[in-house]
């Protein structure tokens, strides 16, 4: 394992990168939520700036259009390929995603597909399946792997997904700071329900939902209830050796200090697991 951060998409990723260089990394996820940037162009741009600084990408972070309310009020009928009056204008903004992905030759794309139904007898359960099933078989005919983000979704959910579509190249970037924040699971324990499905890690901590509302609040890497040995420990324990990719949702001086911690307390756990 090793450790990256997450970047926002620009055209000019070289101040980005560099950046991420002089903190001792030379990994990161690139965030692309503008779909007009999503271009051959900006792509040639990104993998020159990549070559020039030594700053791998190791997934692209496929973002879609509309509203977003990140909540359990409105997060249902907003997030993700759930919402059927925002499905077809997404599964579009997503194929942009994995194509984009494909001419960066970056093989990993991650998305928030929403609120998965737990229910498999509820009736948006098959069109929602169906509509995986698409963005999947997309992204395999490209060389490219689906990630499901966790946070809207219990395990079990993401599971029985995974095995429904069946294409082979789904897979899943734990966040388990979401699945925090979300109150879905102890991402310790969520390991022994899909950890063989993890192809990406978001290093992310925060604290459970105090009311039924609101999500749980971010936390710096260390403050929050994600017991970060533990968790090392157990991705070990499954297999996984890619990028820890530190993601702190913070503007500013405190972010960058707040990365540089995460640093090294996460190199500090790789070399006591190595």
């Amino acid at each position: 394992m090793k450790v990256g951060v997450f970047l926002r998409l620009a055209e000019d990723m070289v101040p980005s990168f560099e950046k991420t260089r002089s903190m001792g990394m030379d990994s990161c996820q690139l965030g692309c939520w503008q779909q007009e940037m999503l271009t051959e162009a900006v792509a040639q741009a990104v993998r020159a700036a990549s070559e020039k600084t030594g700053v791998g990408i190791s997934a692209v972070w496929a973002g879609w259009p509309g509203p977003a309310v990140w909540d359990f009020a409105q997060g249902p009928v907003t997030l993700g390929i759930v919402p059927p009056a925002y499905r077809a204008v997404r599964v579009e903004a997503l194929k942009a995603g994995i194509d984009f992905a494909a001419m960066l030759g970056v093989r990993d794309v991650v998305t928030h597909a929403g609120f998965l139904p737990e229910n498999m007898t509820d009736p948006e359960y098959r069109p929602v399946a169906e509509t995986l099933r698409e963005l999947a078989l997309y992204a395999k005919e490209r060389g490219c792997n689906f990630l499901f983000e966790t946070g809207q979704e219990t395990p079990v959910t993401l599971l029985r997904f995974i095995e429904e579509v069946g294409t082979g190249n789904l897979g899943i970037n734990l966040d388990p700071a979401n699945l925090i924040l979300y109150g879905k699971a102890n991402p310790v324990d969520a390991l022994k329900v899909f950890g063989k499905y993890v192809m990406g890690v978001h290093a992310k901590d925060g604290d459970y939902p105090t009311n039924g509302r609101e999500l749980g609040q971010e936390r710096r890497l260390g403050d929050g209830m994600v017991n970060f040995p533990r968790l090392i420990a157990a991705l070990k324990e499954v297999g996984y050796d890619g990028v820890l990719t530190i993601e702190r949702e913070i503007e500013g001086d405190e972010q960058t200090r707040d990365i540089l911690y995460a640093r090294d307390m996460l190199n500090a756990l790789i070399a006591q697991n190595a």
